[in-house]
């Protein structure tokens, strides 16, 4: 096998949650341009659905499906038709999320579960419908999408969200987890932990958010000096989802210009 097919994707399928916008999209779109069929999954079926329309425009096939991560029958649905329409699922991305920024002293339980319910329970609840799948078929690609954010404390002045970045952290830890249980049945779980990236909630369009409150303070203080693109995202995810992280497992990427390393 030629390195160029190592990165091929041609005949499988993905399903991405979180697919309709953000991150989720330009996964989805990477994974199609690598030669994958898509199964695009979010709360919002109609952005599903713009997005299908991206794909179909690349050559591949795609659905649209409304899911939500955190409701055990609609994951189990959303994963049924899914199976049903293209037979099999080989590559899963969790990235559905939930951010709500609000000190820790105020933060009310209702947020607090909400970004666990949405960012840990589904994960969970995602990997184990596919995995069950995966593991019958002795082969799987899980990308979880975690954040930068998971690794350690934040200033409140950036992140002032500890149910966001406990989240993240858990998401880390169920990756390395199942990798460990799931790797003797073909199964490979990763993750990514995005940095800064402008777009879905970091989106510079949007007062409040983490890049419109302070973008260029933020790229002064990352190695590289600049925010995320939609490229940096692409290929990693592509390295995860195809044969060219056979030998990888259980790993978590920060896709962050280097500032997990200061």
């Amino acid at each position: 096998m030629s390195v160029q097919q190592m990165f091929d994707l041609s005949g499988q399928t993905a399903l991405v949650t979180g697919g309709g916008s953000g991150l989720g999209r330009l996964i989805a779109l990477a994974l199609a341009e690598a030669g994958a069929n898509v199964v695009v999954c979010s709360r919002r079926l109609e952005v599903c659905e713009n997005v299908v329309k991206e794909i179909e425009a690349l050559g591949r096939q795609a659905l649209a499906l409304s899911l939500d991560v955190t409701d055990p029958e609609s994951v189990r649905q959303s994963v049924d038709k899914a199976i049903s329409h293209f037979g099999k699922i080989e590559i899963l991305v969790n990235g559905s999320g939930m951010a709500s920024e609000s000190p820790a002293t105020e933060m009310s339980l209702e947020n607090w579960q909400g970004m666990l319910n949405t960012n840990v329970t589904g994960t969970f609840l995602m990997s184990q419908a596919v995995g069950r799948h995966m593991i019958d078929n002795e082969y799987g690609r899980i990308i979880n999408i975690s954040s930068a954010a998971g690794f350690k404390g934040t200033d409140p002045e950036f992140i002032d969200s500890v149910g966001y970045t406990t989240s993240k952290s858990a998401v880390m830890t169920l990756t390395k987890d199942l990798a460990v249980k799931w790797g003797r049945h073909g199964v490979n779980v990763n993750s990514i932990a995005p940095g800064a990236f402008p777009f879905g909630m970091n989106d510079p369009q949007v007062p409040g958010t983490l890049v419109e409150r302070a973008g260029p303070i933020i790229a002064s203080q990352i190695p590289v000096r600049r925010l995320g693109s939609e490229k940096d995202l692409a290929g990693a995810a592509v390295y995860f989802a195809s044969a060219a992280s056979n030998y990888c497992t259980g790993q978590v990427l920060a896709l962050d210009g280097g500032i997990s390393a200061k």
